[in-house]
């Protein structure tokens, strides 16, 4: 297999328009460099690293049989979404008569108005879980079933889209086996909470404008070799951009804070068509690109995510069932007065969500802050029990969240040497995984010094991939570059490389027992403790 040539930079030439005698063919080849390798297994090899990490995660998916940590909020209004269509008071117990079979859960009440619940997060990730309550039943397995899928397909998608950013099969898979083998992904993909949906929908979004930008850059190139006019082509509708604004919309309609990935992203692919159109000699790119790329990326990346977040409140427009319906009654009848009703009424419901979250300031012993999250300081216990059926004196059964250490150590030495590549080579790749790490990561500084609002470490995991993206491209830097004059060269790179990716294997198997709930001794579960603050 093929490792990629690290010399494709992000605009290649920046300051110059294609050369004057250069051959059209290796403009073409500079905006869209060649997948080397076989297109099969471009292919298979993701879909195998995708199958392993599947079997990972929906092995023994149903253990612990409990409701673990914050499932004891989205199952039920998970629940409550797909039987109503909105979210409903339940009843005192609903977890233990959900975990009996029990799925009489709500609350009878003499009004409307009286078992509505009052909820701060949009629909998205709770219609998802309910999917799988509809299909297996509102137990363990049902409720985790649909974040396993995607956690799954996550696996397949990052693996894809470091392919395609690297041109290697070899570093794309790596890339899969190493989100496949991360602890944190692992046990939020086996558990019933919303930040691996936001995750696979920022992920999503994000290979959607990678693909997107291969697709403009070919465009680009036929205009080129076609000998059209200097000021460049539009570039039609741009289908990856699109279905890139409806996969970040479904993020920001399954957390708010996928809000932050449109606005990073946005930006991210204009400027990417500026380089592109600097590439083939366009005179003036970022007039051009403000003319003919700007209007419709603003209606893909901005207009298409709103829309996706007020279609995702579907269910609470179409019934009377839910929290605030009603707020603004209107004096006089007919559609046009109850669509305007509907509206206003929904603006007011986000406006008290947001105050909700600009003043969330309760304590909580597994809290953490952001600086804490890339150097695993304060995980979070999902869930922990003192069986008696491990053998020993003393005995823990545990789910832990936290990633694995190798690949967040290395991920954040990775992620510096980033840095220090981008201001060195402006390579599109080393500035888009930064960027799409720094959206999910520096937000919370604000948060946490502007609201003081409590936080936890599995809100990193949209940063997850980002951080594995950078990891294999360091692992392609260490390889390198095939150099008669340094044969061994790329021998010694590979076996680094290799070792690197057994030893998180290794550390993810020694964690296994403490992240999916094996009953064990307590001296082993200490024993993987790396620090007294994953106590």
């Amino acid at each position: 297999m093929a490792v990629t040539d690290y010399s494709h930079k992000a605009f290649e030439q920046p300051e110059e328009g294609p050369q004057e005698n250069a051959p059209a063919v290796s403009l073409r080849d500079r905006l869209v460099p060649p997948m080397p390798g076989s297109a099969m297994w471009g292919w298979l090899g993701p879909i195998l690293v995708a199958l392993f990490g599947g079997f990972l995660r929906f092995y023994r998916l149903g253990t612990p049989h409990s409701v673990v940590f914050d499932e004891t909020y989205y199952v039920k209004d998970a629940f409550a979404t797909i039987k109503y269509g909105v979210e409903r008071q339940f009843v005192d117990g609903a977890d233990k008569l959900l975990l009996s079979g029990n799925e009489n859960i709500f609350k009878q009440c003499g009004s409307v108005s009286e078992c509505a619940s009052y909820v701060v997060h949009p629909p998205v990730g709770k219609w998802l879980i309910g999917l799988g309550e509809l299909i297996f039943g509102a137990n363990p397995f049902g409720w985790r079933f649909v974040a396993a899928l995607l956690g799954t397909l996550s696996i397949l998608i990052l693996a894809r889209t470091a392919r395609r950013m690297t041109r290697s099969t070899l570093l794309g898979c790596a890339a899969g086996l190493l989100l496949s083998l991360d602890a944190l992904h692992f046990v939020l993909s086996r558990t019933a909470l919303l930040d691996i949906f936001l995750m696979f929908w920022v992920l999503a979004g994000f290979a959607c404008l990678v693909a997107d930008r291969d697709w403009s850059r070919s465009r680009l190139a036929a205009w080129h070799e076609a000998g059209s006019p200097a000021d460049g082509p539009r570039l039609g509708l741009r289908p990856w951009r699109l279905a890139a604004g409806l996969c970040l919309g479904l993020a920001m309609a399954t957390k708010w804070t996928g809000g932050f990935y449109i606005a990073a992203f946005a930006i991210m692919t204009l400027l990417w068509d500026v380089g592109a159109r600097r590439a083939v000699g366009t005179p003036r790119p970022y007039g051009t690109v403000i003319r003919r790329d700007l209007p419709l990326a603003a209606a893909w990346m901005a207009a298409v995510p709103i829309v996706t977040y007020i279609v995702s409140f579907t269910g609470w427009f179409v019934t009377d069932k839910g929290y605030g319906r009603n707020w603004d009654q209107a004096t006089s009848s007919g559609p046009v007065y109850f669509v305007i009703d509907s509206l206003r009424s929904w603006f007011d419901y986000q406006k008290q969500v947001f105050s909700f979250h600009t003043g969330l300031e309760a304590t909580h012993p597994y809290q953490s802050e952001p600086w804490q999250w890339p150097l695993l300081l304060r995980p979070v216990a999902f869930f922990y029990e003192s069986p008696k059926n491990c053998g020993a004196a003393s005995c823990s059964w545990a789910v832990l969240g936290t990633g694995t250490p190798i690949i967040w150590y290395a991920g954040l030495l990775a992620l510096i040497g980033m840095i220090a590549w981008y201001v060195a080579t402006r390579d599109w790749r080393a500035g888009a995984v930064l960027l799409g790490y720094a959206a999910g990561w520096l937000p919370w500084f604000y948060f946490a010094v502007a609201d003081n609002r409590t936080m936890f470490m599995f809100y990193a995991m949209p940063m997850v991939p980002f951080m594995i993206l950078a990891l294999v491209l360091a692992c392609g830097l260490i390889i390198g570059r095939e150099d008669p004059a340094r044969p061994n060269r790329r021998v010694v790179g590979t076996a680094v490389v290799g070792a690197f990716v057994l030893l998180a294997l290794v550390n993810f198997g020694w964690l296994y027992p403490v992240i999916a709930a094996e009953s064990i001794s307590y001296d082993s579960w200490h024993a993987r403790m790396l620090f007294d603050s994953w106590i």
